[in-house]
């Protein structure tokens, strides 16, 4: 069944594996918002875009002003797609400055319209691939022939993004043993944000879709503020 779904992301970060022949590339880099497109393709017109476009400038808004902006936006969804891309979080601004966190943060409220409720939506981030075609920025691969584990790089990306990662109430019944670590393992389902990375989620859209879709909210600490 399909899902609305409000994608989030970095619209002008040029940091990202080409989609374009290399003329093309040269004249007009690949950016963020091209993946947005490719996903359209992918999971057909049922699913709207609903993202806000990069740039608009959130430092002297009040909060009821980005709520104004982003409710109706994000209100009428269920599930919430993240692209993570290497430049996705401006260092040079306060987080609460930028839109991405806002629109993860809306997205992980209960919001009340008359008698309609839009509950928590599902949040999936997608890694995107940086220029060379690597994920290592962000999902570090341990090279462990045990347990074959992703180290995710939590501090490259917003804080309520890596606040909700790991944050399974239960989590330490779930901890995956491997004598080669000294750092504790977990299982993918232990995040409320479920994450994969570009290649692994074209090969099914809908599957990785539907996964966020069915988390149970009340067996995470969620964070939802900024």
């Amino acid at each position: 069944m399909g899902k609305k779904i409000f994608v989030s992301y970095k619209y002008g970060d040029t940091s990202v594996k080409s989609l374009k022949e290399q003329l093309e590339e040269f004249y007009n880099p690949t950016k963020v918002r091209d993946y947005v497109d490719v996903i359209q393709e992918k999971i057909g017109a049922e699913h709207v875009n609903k993202g806000e476009k990069d740039g608009e400038d959130l430092s002297s808004f009040k909060e009821s002003t980005i709520a104004s902006k982003l409710r109706d936006k994000i209100f009428d969804s269920s599930v919430t797609i993240i692209l993570i891309s290497p430049n996705m979080v401006d260092r040079t601004l306060p987080e609460s400055d930028q839109w991405i966190p806002w629109e993860i943060s809306y997205s992980l409220r209960e919001q009340t319209r008359a008698d309609r409720t839009s509950r928590t939506n599902g949040i999936l981030s997608i890694v995107l691939p940086d220029r060379y075609g690597s994920y290592n920025y962000y999902l570090e691969p341990s090279n462990c022939p045990c347990c074959n584990a992703i180290i995710f790089q939590t501090q490259k990306v917003f804080n309520i993004i890596g606040g909700n990662m790991f944050n399974h109430k239960k989590k330490h019944e779930q901890i995956i043993a491997c004598s080669n670590h000294s750092t504790t393992i977990y299982p993918a389902n232990c995040s409320y944000i479920l994450t994969t990375d570009w290649e692994t989620f074209l090969r099914n859209p809908n599957l990785w879709i539907d996964s966020a879709a069915e988390r149970n909210i009340n067996e995470y600490n969620v964070q939802k503020t900024v």
